[in-house]
């Protein structure tokens, strides 16, 4: 819970109090988390993947249903949380040069960072940044907040202008939009 900075502590912690329940049903109902660990099941791209530690295997790598993670086992953790950013550079960064390059529009850079409130944003001068935790999600999901913010380079609002050229840009608006509100909150539970 945040609270404004003008608020007072003493609220707060009432405001908690009151809502106790409500808060506990709510926290109930989350998804369990998913440590990157061996064995554990992490989705990419919408698929599935058993974590496997594999010191010989070298780089990471998918294989076979697997996430072979090479490495020493303390190393195991932060080596699947860099693949997993650096396919979401890879994946999404190439999806939005090509769907700016169809829209005739071009991208200055791609960023992934790791946000709580956004799954993707651009700016004025062209960069465009995505949540690296969107590779975890379906393709369908992935194509739409990718035509998302490549329409911003273009509009930079919500208008009737922006969406249209959303929808000249993906098939999967309302799909991606109803998964992002149901589900997407799970893939912030990963990791």
């Amino acid at each position: 819970m945040t609270l404004p900075a003008r608020a007072i502590e003493a609220a707060g912690r009432a405001l908690v109090h009151n809502h106790a329940d409500w808060i506990g049903e709510r926290l109930s109902r989350l998804p369990q988390p998913i440590a990157f660990v061996e064995g554990a099941d992490v989705p990419l791209g919408g698929d599935w993947f058993r974590i496997r530690h594999w010191p010989e295997g070298g780089a990471t790598r998918v294989d076979q249903g697997c996430l072979l993670v090479g490495g020493t086992p303390p190393a195991l953790a932060q080596n699947v949380s860099d693949f997993m950013q650096d396919e979401a550079r890879r994946r999404l960064g190439a999806a939005a040069v090509r769907k700016a390059r169809n829209a005739g529009l071009s991208v200055r850079k791609v960023v992934v960072k790791d946000t709580r409130t956004r799954w993707g944003s651009c700016t004025a001068d062209g960069a465009l940044m995505f949540c690296w935790r969107l590779v975890m999600a379906p393709l369908l999901v992935q194509d739409y907040v990718v035509a998302h913010e490549v329409a911003h380079l273009r509009h930079m609002n919500h208008g009737a202008q922006f969406w249209a050229l959303v929808e000249e840009l993906t098939p999967h608006r309302e799909a991606g939009t109803e998964w992002l509100a149901t589900r997407g909150g799970s893939l912030m539970r990963i990791g």
